[in-house]
């Protein structure tokens, strides 16, 4: 989770601030634990406990879903979070010194895809479910989602740094989830990234989630398919390349030729990857987070 020094980002600085919600945290880094698990674990009242979950998920650091029990339906808590960077003000952040272009979901240039599959508008589905052919479709221009169980999509897209400008790093977020029959919270896919032909590093999606409806998603979308991704944030830097803070390889900005005058950027599921759970792209007016593939090239004199 990335935060700015803002108003904004109080709910989660709030939901952080309780000795018993950072000790709810370190349990659910093990594993997922219901309402009345977490009450036993550190021996609070089950109402108690609801309050302490309202807050957490309202931050956004973790999400419930319904599941049956032996004693009916009971509330299970997930994180959703694996790390926190905080983005403090800088002088650089205030005079923008970067290039950005944001890409949407629908402008891929090439395509290599199996089921299951298929993209949609905010208005409509284009074409039929899980039938590849429709990726060619005229309307794909406008899709704002799209999901495949394996195969890529790539992208490209102009660079715009000036000769006199050093880059430093290379900012792609991008919100993404696996792709599973239905939805299924607990589907691993391992997402690998590429940059000018050159593999930066994987990610491995817990799951599609569909316990609640995405805060943008179109009202006449399905309730029973993917219904919103986590953001993910990649950083290129002249370091190495990381994921939300978190080193994933040592390819750094010299290794993938940041100053080519346009960059290719793929997103695949590999065949021969140990989790082949697939990938689903939210673009602007679906999912959580109103926003296509943004890429931000950092750079000074």
């Amino acid at each position: 989770m990335d935060l700015e020094l803002s108003e904004q980002s109080l709910p989660v600085f709030e939901a952080l601030a309780s000795k018993v919600r950072l000790k709810m945290i370190h349990l659910l880094a093990e594993r997922p634990l219901n309402v009345k698990e977490l009450a036993q674990a550190l021996d609070l009242s089950s109402a108690i406990m609801t309050m302490h979950v309202k807050k957490l998920e309202k931050a956004g650091i973790i999400r419930t879903e319904m599941v049956r029990g032996k004693a009916g339906a009971q509330k299970r808590c997930i994180l959703r979070v694996e790390n926190l960077e905080i983005q403090f003000p800088s002088r650089e952040k205030e005079q923008k010194r970067f290039h950005e272009t944001e890409v949407s979901v629908g402008h891929y240039t090439d395509i290599q895809i199996e089921p299951t599959c298929g993209l949609a508008t905010p208005e409509k589905i284009i074409g039929e479910f899980d039938e590849p052919r429709y990726f060619l479709h005229s309307d794909r221009m406008n899709a704002k989602i799209l999901w495949f169980g394996k195969g890529y999509v790539e992208y490209k897209l102009p660079n715009f740094l000036m000769k006199n400008q050093h880059p430093h790093e290379l900012e792609i977020s991008l919100e993404l989830s696996s792709e599973a029959p239905f939805t299924n919270s607990n589907w691993p896919s391992d997402i690998d990234f590429y940059l000018n032909g050159v593999k930066l590093g994987k990610w491995t999606s817990p799951g599609d989630f569909g316990d609640s409806r995405g805060k943008f998603t179109p009202e006449w979308w399905p309730s029973d398919v993917n219904q919103y991704g986590l953001l993910k944030r990649l950083r290129v830097t002249e370091e190495g390349t990381y994921m939300d803070g978190i080193k994933i390889s040592g390819v750094t900005l010299a290794d993938v030729h940041i100053r080519e005058k346009q960059w290719g950027f793929r997103i695949a599921v590999q065949d021969d990857s140990e989790n082949v759970g697939g990938v689903t792209l939210f673009g602007a007016g679906f999912g959580n987070y109103n926003q296509d593939i943004l890429f931000r090239l950092h750079y000074g004199d």
